[in-house]
Order: structure tokens, then sequence, then C-alpha cells
């Protein structure tokens, strides 16, 4: 017999085995229940129980991880058969509501009232708070799941109970619509506020540590320019084993000792100095030496290029 049309919401959860293999099938192992009144989002009445699959062996002797339910938990539960109207009742001619619903709860429960021949109770409306809060809310927890929902507001850990899941669904949605609601009221200020909450801080270069290019690129620009091709394929290979890469030549910061632009895995370089192949100053003199030196190449023997260059770079 079908229930009278209400506008009461009836948050409902599931609690099954997990199937092997495809062979095997879905057995219901706890069924939990919660209605709400929509105007006040007061509990009216609730109710949970455990049920005895038909196939014992599709339940684990040991508890399973995700609910820790076990073959014992259920060896003296009812059956669904016995619990059905009470399920029924509770279900038919209400707002169904809960995560992830639509896909596997109301699957599970149609499949378990068609197996012992009744009629399946039908909800007025549905509401499946997966796909709504991941359009409304997005994935500010990082995922979409439950427990991550949870965690993120501080609701503490998913039991993977059906009463205690079905009550922190409706917490967790309480809190998405009301930073909902204060975004919608002052989008100015809080709208897209968490995009930048959340996105990875941005390392920015400090002023102190911008230098001219290193003198391997440098060099290697210049002799592919102006040597010929043997003699800039060996100075480049010279140059890159003895000139070190920028990264080797931090000068001091000029940064501000509390700059916030530095990112936090970057270590400090306030204060210190690290040992450079040459004077920092002569960079410049160094490079017009090489640059005349370049201008002689064609008619110097390889050989004494070569030994002139390791000398200038020591």
């Amino acid at each position: 017999m079908k229930s009278e049309m209400s506008n009461e919401v009836v948050f409902f959860d599931l609690e099954t085995n997990v199937p092997k293999n495809p062979t095997q099938k879905f057995w219901i192992l706890e069924f939990g229940a919660m209605v709400v009144c929509p105007q006040k989002l007061v509990e009216l009445e609730s109710y949970c129980t455990l049920i005895r699959p038909g196939d014992l062996s599709a339940v684990g002797v040991n508890p399973a991880r995700c609910h820790g339910i076990s073959r014992g938990t259920v060896l003296e539960a009812p059956s669904f058969e016995e619990v059905a109207d009470k399920i029924f009742k509770i279900l038919d001619g209400r707002i169904w509501a809960g995560h992830n619903i639509r896909r596997f709860d109301c699957v599970r429960i149609r499949e378990a009232f068609k197996e012992i021949g009744r009629v399946a109770p039908e909800p007025v409306a549905l509401i499946d708070s997966l796909p709504v809060l991941s359009d409304k809310f997005g994935r500010r927890a990082g995922d979409m799941k439950m427990a991550s929902l949870a965690n993120y507001f501080g609701l503490g850990e998913q039991k993977h109970r059906s009463l205690d899941d079905v009550r922190m669904n409706l917490e967790v949605v309480k809190h998405c619509a009301t930073v909902l609601f204060l975004e919608s009221a002052i989008p100015s200020v809080l709208k897209d506020q968490w995009k930048q909450d959340i996105s990875p801080s941005i390392t920015t270069r400090s002023r102190g540590n911008v230098m001219e290019p290193s003198i391997s690129s440098t060099m290697s620009q210049k002799l592919h320019q102006e040597a010929p091709s043997s003699i800039s394929s060996t100075m480049n290979k010279k140059l890159h084993q003895e000139a070190p890469p920028i990264s080797m030549m931090t000068t001091r910061s000029r940064s501000k000792p509390n700059n916030e632009e530095t990112s936090r895995k970057s270590p400090s370089v306030l204060n210190r100095r690290r040992v450079v192949p040459y004077p920092t100053g002569s960079l410049g003199q160094m490079t017009e030496k090489v640059k005349n030196m370049l201008r002689d190449a064609r008619n110097t023997p390889l050989n004494n290029l070569l030994r002139h260059s390791h000398t200038l770079l020591r």
C-alpha cells in the first residue's frame, strides 16, 4: 500500500558487502534512516537495523575495514524480508536524501524489494548531495567523499555505519549551505575566496637574486656566434665543466628580512655569501676578455686557445 505524499525529508544510508567478483551480488547489511523537517532541519524520527544477508559467506569472518561489520555481527540480525515493512514505511512517499544514493543506495533498495517479491518504496523527490555539492560547493575539500567533506568542516571521522553517516550527511549539508549563503550575501568579498585559500603559493623571485645570465650560457652563445664549429663545441664543453651554474652564484639578497613573497620552501640567503670562482664585480671584464680572445680565435691553434681559456676561467 502506498503512503501519502509528504514534504518531509528522509536521509538514509546502506552498508553492504563488497563483491569480490562480478558473479557475486550486493547484500544489504545495515539500513539507517532519519526523517527531518525541511523547515527547521530537526530530526523527527530515525530507524536503524542490521540485516542478515541471504548468503552469509558474502560477509567476512573478520570485521570489514570500511564498516567493521563481520559475519558474527549479522548472524542473529533479522532478514531483509522481516524489516521490509518498516523500511517501506519510513521511505515511501517522502523526499529521499543522501550521498551518492541515486547510483547506489536507491538501486540496492529496489533490488532487495524485488528479490522478496514486494513493491519497492518510491520517493516524491530525490536529493543526492554528491552531485548537488559538486556543482554548488565545489572541490574545496579535495574530493567529494563524505569523509573528506566532514574533515574539511572539522566534523570528525566518518564511521561508515548507516545512522552515523546519515547524521553526518545532514551536518555536512548544513555547513555547505551556510558557506554558500554567506558567499551569496557578500559575493564581492567572499566569492571564490576558497580558491585562493587552497591554491598553492606562487614562488616569486626576490630582486636580490635577479642576476645577469650565467657565464656558461653567455659564453656558449658567443662561441656559437663568433667561433668556428670545432672550436665552439670544444669550448662549450669546457665551459660547462668549469663554470658554475646560476644557482651557484647567488649573491647576498637585498630582500627585507620578512619578505612574504619568498616561498617557505626556499632557504633564506640573507647575510650569506657563496664562494664564486672570480670576484663578483669582474663578470663584465671577463666577458670582454673572452670576446677579444674569440676575435683572434681563427688564427690561434686550438690547443693554445683551450689552454688560454682554462687560465682565464681559473
